[in-house]
């Protein structure tokens, strides 16, 4: 899709379709929503009055014009409630929009930024909210499908002061890279795990990195499953050997030598059949996406990449197929991890703190300042948050506020979850110097706990995405499937923290 900003009338806009808004509540529309208004001789102080639109976040009518404007088409879009209004409220607004008028089958959409100046919000990123509500909107996952949708061709932002104008131009430009991050990283997870072996995800990673002429900005380094056990990773090992696909130890590194090292860790089960410890039939299908981890760090450092943000970062990758089979680990083994801790194996369904912990293992080797994994962990996660919120944990507290205050704008809900000692005591095995599952209760904790474990000098984040990596529903500028939560709070992250450490 062409992205567009014009310095122009919005009332001389000559597309398929205009997009203005209303906040709830609102009774005599006013600036670009009022100016149309007038053009239409009234038709949405009508509309509003006879209680057809009502301003609620989301909520779009669409009028035709019969010809009062250049334009065949005018929508109003909800803001919702001005005391709840921000950036995210921008976005899930921009979101609905895009999503309505593609169902209307436009093609070339002309929008105000929604919110520039208003509540302190600045010009840029109010447009860069506008442009990735929009873009993650319209995202589609039809590989596979024989009949394609038509795709709208433009979007054109609007906008008669010239000196916004100028700074919505660098505004779109981050939202677009953002979003197209994103979007990779829902395409990973919407990927069957046929077609996405631990093998193949990395061909594909190699291929993105090359097509989007990053291959000198990222290097990449990807470890067979020789080379991963010449680094005595045996917790991670012990996971992939019930498969026929091998794992891979996939590493990009962004380099900044003059930076602190931020290391960023994703699970990345590319199918998680649960091992010996089988899941139950039903839902098996959406265990393609327990490789959203990974997905999310690599959309992550390609954001970064494509930004020029000059920093220092490693991204692993460690992808690993978990099945059942003769030669599977099984419940009561005992394996090794890189750093000599020996784990008693309880479940092998909690395999994917096993991967990060060799990960971790291998970061700290690499005297990473800063780790975050992030992974779709527990299902005690799901069970506490639903699809809506990931929980957070780590051994820093102002990383911790630092990362919940940014997902604040950034609408990727997290909460911090406690790593109190008296957890570790369900952590202990008889035979090992750790078991790899506390039991059901606390589990997201426990887990928390298991992967603390490994970090020695870094600070440490752990985010549990489970739950939130795949969306059974529409929403926003969420569509259905993969929602590769995570890129934008931790590329905004990456950014601040050359501030704060």
């Amino acid at each position: 899709m062409n992205i567009k900003i014009l310095n122009q009338s919005i009332l001389d806009f000559t597309g398929d379709l205009l997009i203005v808004n209303l906040f709830e509540g609102v009774k005599a529309p006013g600036g670009a929503t009022g100016t149309v208004d007038k053009a239409l001789d009234g038709m949405i102080s009508k509309s509003i009055n006879d209680g057809e639109i009502t301003g609620k976040l989301g909520e779009t009518i669409v009028f035709h014009t019969f010809d009062k404007l250049p334009v065949g088409k005018v929508m109003v879009v909800g803001l919702g409630k001005s005391e709840n209004f921000g950036p995210e409220a921008i976005r899930r607004a921009s979101g609905s929009a895009a999503t309505q008028a593609k169902k209307i089958k436009t093609r070339g959409i002309g929008t105000i930024v929604h919110g520039a100046g208003i509540g302190g919000i600045e010009p840029e990123s109010a447009v860069c909210a506008v442009v990735e509500g929009t873009l993650l909107a319209l995202y589609e996952f039809d590989k596979y499908k024989k009949d394609k949708d038509k795709r709208i061709e433009e979007f054109t932002i609007l906008e008669i002061d010239k000196e916004k104008t100028k700074k919505f131009k660098k505004g779109t430009e981050l939202a677009e890279i953002l979003a197209q991050s994103q979007n990779i990283a829902r395409d990973l997870t919407n990927e069957p795990a046929n077609n996405l072996t631990p093998e193949s995800l990395s061909e594909q990673i190699k291929k993105i990195i090359n097509d989007l002429g990053l291959d000198k900005k990222i290097k990449i380094e990807v470890l067979n499953k020789k080379g991963i056990g010449d680094l005595k990773m045996g917790a991670l090992l012990s996971v992939g050997q019930g498969s026929t696909n091998e794992p891979k130890f996939i590493i990009l590194r962004l380099e900044n030598p003059d930076a602190p090292l931020i290391c960023l860790v994703g699970k990345t089960i590319t199918f998680d059949s649960g091992g010996i410890s089988l899941k139950q039939a039903e839902g098996l299908n959406w265990m393609k996406g327990d490789m959203a981890g990974g997905s999310a760090v690599f959309g992550t450092i390609l954001a970064l990449a494509k930004a020029d943000i000059k920093l220092n970062v490693m991204a692993i990758i460690p992808a690993v197929e978990n099945m059942p089979s003769g030669s599977a680990s099984r419940p009561g083994d005992v394996v090794q991890a890189m750093n000599g801790k020996t784990i008693e194996i309880i479940s092998t369904d909690a395999e994917g703190r096993m991967t990060l912990a060799d990960a971790i293992c291998y970061a700290e080797k690499e005297d990473a300042r800063v780790i975050v994994d992030i992974a779709t962990l527990t299902g005690g996660s799901v069970i506490t948050f639903g699809d809506i919120t990931a929980a957070v944990m780590g051994n820093d507290q102002k990383l911790i506020d630092t990362l919940l205050d940014i997902s604040k704008n950034t609408g990727e809900r997290l909460w911090q979850l406690p790593l109190f000692e008296e957890y570790e005591e369900k952590m202990k095995s008889d035979i090992a110097d750790i078991k790899n599952s506390g039991g059901r209760n606390a589990s997201p904790i426990t887990a928390g706990i298991f992967l603390k474990s490994f970090v020695n000098k870094a600070l440490w984040l752990h985010i549990d995405i489970a739950g939130k990596e795949l969306s059974e529903k529409e929403g926003y500028y969420q569509p259905k499937g993969g929602t590769g939560f995570g890129v934008r709070t931790l590329f905004k992250f990456c950014q601040k923290l050359p501030n704060i450490l």
